[in-house]
């Protein structure tokens, strides 16, 4: 196996004079249309898993969102026109005469994500959901059932995966705001603030600004006075979650399009902008790491919704982000990790045809090349319990 220990001599990103960072909440349409993806893909695992004993082939990852359109008003107001979900992809729907009820599955699983995550909306009444899901092609198809044969699975497409470690004060701070924004907790103490969120952050020097888009739900804010001052709570509580994260000065800013004077503000029904301001699509959103991060490797790929056996572009972008952390976490020496992998479509993809560890570190990389490939292959060797750390959600890719 090819691995390599090279020099990360690119400066620092946390030491630049600038850095941009975004995060898409659970509520953004791209979000959903990911998590979407990914919840169809763990149902047809579990499904497959149990009738047939091991996982089909399947890529439902063409999610489209269409938004609806919407009357919010202070105390409550309502969806119009529905919003419009439209799930597609790939997968195996016929088995040595069984029946797999693929669209039922697609149906209920994107239900119930919507109960269990957008606690504003009614799946029944706001939204219409679609499904445009075929069987995958034969080349495709005979890749991954030779996985029977050979015994390890095999890639199915020719792509690449990356990561890195640690996250710096700024990718922390964006990070943590979001997932405090949109705990459960949160949400009961203060029902008023919806999913749709998203953090912008952006560091100038020592200083960093964060610009947050809060959809507010509706019916739970009174009045213009009594959003002002649910917004102001907004900004207290990420303002508090920043500073766990970094000792540089931080501004917090919330809605910054709000026009008070008029009371043009962001309130919305459901508590997303789905209901009327903005589409989505997979692969539009957060990498796996849950990040937006230009200032840093990243890959294209749109993970969720890939299965998660054979497909590298999924497998090799969340294993990348692993061997990063686990080489920083394991190795003192060693400050920061980015790492990069590379397959074949055919051959197994626990041997990708290349590795690259780049770090960072007083001494020469050559130094950590023997830790550093057993770190490597720890990981490929647990690539083969990723699919059930995802049907679990013990891990996500958005």
């Amino acid at each position: 196996m090819n691995i390599r220990v090279t020099p990360l001599d690119v400066q620092p990103v946390w030491s630049s004079e600038i850095e941009i960072v975004e995060r898409k909440g659970i509520g953004h349409p791209d979000t959903i249309c990911d998590a979407l993806a990914e919840r169809l893909s763990a149902e047809l695992c579990k499904f497959y898993k149990e009738k047939f004993g091991f996982v089909l082939h399947h890529n439902v990852d063409k999610n489209l969102l269409v938004g609806g359109r919407a009357e919010p008003k202070f105390g409550g107001g309502e969806v119009i026109e529905s919003i419009e979900i439209f799930l597609s992809g790939r997968a195996i729907k016929e088995y040595k005469g069984v029946k797999v009820p693929v669209e039922e599955i697609a149906v209920e699983s994107a239900k119930e994500w919507l109960k269990e995550n957008i606690h504003a909306i009614d799946p029944e009444k706001h939204v219409k959901i679609y499904t445009h899901i075929r069987p995958g092609s034969v080349d495709l198809v005979d890749i991954y059932m030779r996985q029977l044969k050979e015994g390890v699975p095999l890639s199915n497409d020719t792509s690449f995966g990356v990561g890195y470690a640690p996250f710096d004060d700024l990718e922390n701070v964006v990070y943590h705001i979001e997932k405090k924004l949109n705990d459960k907790k949160t949400k009961e103490a203060h029902p008023e603030i919806g999913e749709d969120i998203k953090v912008m952050g952006v560091r100038i020097g020592e200083k960093i600004k964060i610009t947050i888009a809060c959809a507010f739900v509706d019916r739970f804010v009174k009045d213009i006075n009594d959003y002002v001052e649910k917004r102001e709570n907004v900004r207290n509580m990420a303002y508090e979650v920043a500073k766990q994260f970094t000792e540089r000065e931080v501004e917090v800013h919330i809605n910054t399009g709000d026009d008070i004077e008029n009371q043009n503000v962001y309130i919305t029904v459901t508590g997303t902008s789905s209901e009327a301001g903005d589409d989505g699509e997979v692969g539009r959103g957060n990498r796996v790491n849950g990040l937006i991060t230009p200032y840093r490797p990243m890959s294209l790929e749109a993970a969720a919704g890939k299965n998660p056996i054979t497909h590298v572009g999924k497998l090799y972008n969340i294993t990348a982000n692993e061997i990063a952390k686990a080489v920083v976490e394991s190795i003192p020496e060693i400050e920061e990790a980015y790492c990069y992998m590379v397959s074949q479509i055919g051959k197994p993809v626990n041997e990708p045809l290349a590795v690259d560890v780049k770090v960072r570190a007083k001494e020469e990389p050559a130094k950590f090349q023997e830790p550093i490939e057993k770190i490597v292959k720890e990981c490929l060797a647990g690539m083969k319990d990723t699919w059930k750390r995802l049907v679990e959600e013990e891990i996500t890719v958005y």
